[in-house]
């Protein structure tokens, strides 16, 4: 059945290029107002986003002189020489490929885990939503630090209360304690993520639960076919809070050096910083900070597009 006249009309109006001839585009009423609702946020922006950038990328183009041995040290311009010694910093960038294996790994993980939490909490088969939902998110309340080193003593062969396991695991090992803090960083983010993904699953019309069912489809077809495909740019969005997360790992390394003697102040990225930043060589640390910055907006980019470009074919 067609739309009556009216209606056709009413939407044609609404296309680009067919309205009435000489129509004039709308100004913005108020824009006094408007100005006035930004600028709370811009001036917050600029303050604790802008000025620090800029004044880490100013930092990184100074080098220390000092006149001879013990004479007094004066920051000059040096141009790109600490990039120049941050692309020759093997430990640097060994560290950004440590963050990389632990990312490709861990992330899938976390972000598959917090999915099937999300579609049970949304399943009518379930009973008992508020708990679990407060269940999966307490974890997510609890301080990173905290949280590091309450499993730092679970995986401690001399502190933990599972010492049948953790005497004849070595989770503190160099070969393990990477995935050590891999499941530290699962425990404490899945609720978060979980709560992301859960709300966009609130948001879908139940229309359309309805039409599925009436057409035959069980709970898992309905979840596979329509519940994903839907949500898909909230699952877009944990991955690249968890991308820019990985490559910002510090907290949890640097508790677990108390515990590992593995995790070196050269372990991630973010711990190398901090450890180059104490020596104290702040021109340097900007330096990698910055190619860092760089690195994870990169990153980012790269997968927002591929996703972008999966989701339009």
């Amino acid at each position: 059945m067609s739309a009556p006249a009216s209606v056709k009309a009413a939407a044609g109006s609404t296309l680009p290029g067919r309205g009435a001839p000489g129509r004039r585009k709308t100004r913005v009423a108020h824009p006094a107002a408007i100005a006035i609702f930004i600028l709370p946020f811009a001036v917050l922006f600029t303050l604790f986003y802008v000025l620090p950038i800029g004044y880490a990328v100013y930092q990184s183009l100074l080098v220390i002189e000092r006149d001879g041995t013990f004479g007094k040290a004066t920051e000059v311009f040096g141009g790109l020489s600490q990039y120049i010694l941050v692309f020759q910093n093997g430990p640097f960038w060994a560290s950004i490929g440590r963050v990389l294996s632990f990312g490709v790994v861990q992330v899938p993980v976390m972000l598959g885990l917090a999915l099937i939490f999300a579609l049970l909490l949304d399943s009518p088969l379930v009973r008992g939503k508020r708990f679990f939902r407060l269940a999966f998110f307490v974890p997510y309340a609890v301080p990173g630090v905290i949280a590091a080193i309450m499993w730092g003593f679970l995986y401690s062969p001399n502190l933990s209360p599972f010492t049948a396991i953790t005497s004849n695991v070595g989770f503190l090992s160099a070969d393990l304690v990477l995935w050590a803090i891999a499941n530290v960083v699962t425990w404490v983010y899945v609720g978060y993520n979980m709560l992301i993904i859960y709300s966009a699953l609130l948001a879908i019309p139940t229309e359309i639960y309805e039409a599925a069912r009436l057409d035959g489809a069980g709970q898992l077809r309905i979840a596979w076919s329509i519940k994903i495909p839907l949500i898909m740019p909230a699952i877009v969005l944990t991955g690249i809070f968890s991308i820019i997360g990985t490559l910002q790992l510090l907290a949890e390394p640097q508790v677990f050096r108390s515990f590992s003697s593995a995790v070196t102040s050269t372990f991630t990225p973010n711990l190398m910083v901090y450890s180059t930043s104490s020596i104290p060589n702040v021109n340097l640390a900007a330096a990698f900070s910055v190619v860092l910055a760089l690195a994870t907006f990169a990153l980012s980019f790269t997968f927002l597009k591929f996703t972008q470009r999966k989701a339009g074919k």
